[in-house]
């Protein structure tokens, strides 16, 4: 029987250019709505059938493990018994969530850059093949179509392009395959890395344990020019939480009971 398909999900950075949130909170913690966005980017994996998360962490990644050493207590009500020389017991009545996950909390340095957290978990990824993305972004792409594609075309690796404003890491695409990857490029296509990815496991032979290994950059520069980098068009919602606009954006539209990305009932 194979292992189940790992989701890897980049948790450790900073992130600078929300440092009103994030000073105190890791951003994937920032919430939308009751719960945090970390939250919201699961139970979208969960709904195509991938439960099994590796998080990388790093900034703060001890507020991450408390969220989850405690997700079932603060997702239920529950009744504490003390006193009277026992020990404190805690019967858990009605839950509020209906997850069943496998959550593996990495480790993976303070000032890592996103290659090198890849890089530091392998050891946890069985599967032949993963997918990966990142803490802040929600979607409704659909997981199981994106699979689908990066199993068609044998190659290493799938990146999902999106097309909102030219920000991040640039893909000049013919047909669907990359043959070049710009980060944070200014001009070109419009369509960009917006995360969901889907690696076999020789991805590994192109990021270092190196804390200045950066994925976006080399790795993926590398895999575009070896023609093993493939991009599965994604024309739907892509949201990503960069500063506190796109934070109120995020919950607005969670709180208009209309987010696109919830695709979960």
């Amino acid at each position: 029987m194979k292992p189940p398909i790992k989701v890897v999900i980049l948790a450790g950075g900073q992130g600078t250019r929300i440092r009103e949130e994030s000073e105190f909170r890791p951003k994937p913690m920032i919430p939308i709505g009751e719960r945090p966005i970390l939250w919201h980017i699961m139970k979208h994996y969960a709904h195509f059938g991938f439960r099994n998360f590796i998080i990388c962490l790093g900034y703060k990644g001890e507020m991450i493990k408390e969220y989850f050493l405690n997700f079932e207590l603060m997702n239920s009500d529950f009744t504490v018994h003390i006193g009277h020389g026992r020990r404190r017991t805690i019967t858990v009545h009605r839950r509020r969530t209906d997850e069943e996950w496998n959550v593996t909390l990495a480790d993976t340095g303070l000032n890592a850059m996103t290659g090198a957290r890849l890089a530091r978990v392998k050891h946890y990824i069985d599967s032949p093949l993963f997918m990966m993305t990142y803490g802040d972004g929600v979607s409704d792409v659909n997981l199981k179509d994106l699979l689908a594609f990066h199993r068609s075309h044998k190659r290493i690796a799938t990146v999902t392009g999106v097309f909102p404003p030219s920000r991040f890491g640039d893909m000049v695409v013919h047909g669907n395959q990359v043959v070049q990857f710009i980060e944070k490029a200014q001009t070109g296509s419009g369509c960009i890395n917006g995360g969901f990815f889907v690696f076999d496991q020789r991805v590994f032979n192109y990021v270092t344990t190196d804390d200045n290994c950066i994925f976006e950059r080399e790795p993926l520069e590398r895999l575009a020019r070896d023609g093993q980098l493939m991009m599965f068009h994604h024309k739907g919602f892509w949201q990503c939480m960069d500063t506190l606009r796109d934070m109120k954006l995020l919950n607005d539209l969670w709180a208009s009971g209309n987010a696109p990305w919830r695709l979960w009932k």
